[in-house]
């Protein structure tokens, strides 16, 4: 019998793995799984969203919406996955940088002194940095070309069948 399949989120700051019980799976496959989610705890900003982990390019794709139902912004996470195929589980692990796209098109990229403070402090090493960093690059670099419309589809298509 297949176990049902479990989601982690795992983060440095703070320092926390939280299963994400009531998140919804839309789709799942082995590079791609789609989510719709409220927040876990109430906020005044974001309310509600879908996501798309894009785990062979290790970003993870959110589309955040205030509780009026507006878009917010885009929200990408860079992330490192581990399976265990056991248990049929995805810890996603949160390294740290991230970037916001607003629906004028800005773009917006955070945390990054959080990647040096922990690097300093021996939480993270040089080559989850530098894991990090290249995604992040890669990511902007698609942002920059205007090739990150596809990986909006990917969610816009999911959220019109939802």
């Amino acid at each position: 019998m297949e176990q049902t399949l479990k989601l982690y989120r795992k983060r440095y700051i703070p320092n926390e793995s939280i299963l994400l019980k009531d998140d919804t799976i839309l789709f799942a496959s082995d590079n791609l799984i789609i989510t719709s989610w409220k927040t876990l705890k109430p906020r005044k900003d974001i309310n509600h969203g879908y996501s798309a982990y894009f785990i062979d390019k290790g970003f993870k794709v959110s589309k955040m919406f205030h509780a009026d139902g507006h878009l917010v912004y885009w929200y990408c996470d860079i992330i490192d996955t581990e399976y265990t195929k056991e248990t049929n589980t995805y810890v996603f692990q949160d390294l740290l940088a991230d970037v916001l796209i607003y629906p004028d098109g800005s773009v917006k990229v955070l945390d990054l002194d959080e990647v040096a403070d922990l690097l300093e402090s021996n939480v993270i090493d040089a080559p989850t940095v530098c894991k990090s960093l290249r995604i992040l690059n890669e990511l902007l670099q698609l942002i920059y070309q205007n090739q990150f419309e596809k990986y909006q589809q990917v969610i816009n298509e999911i959220e019109k069948k939802a």
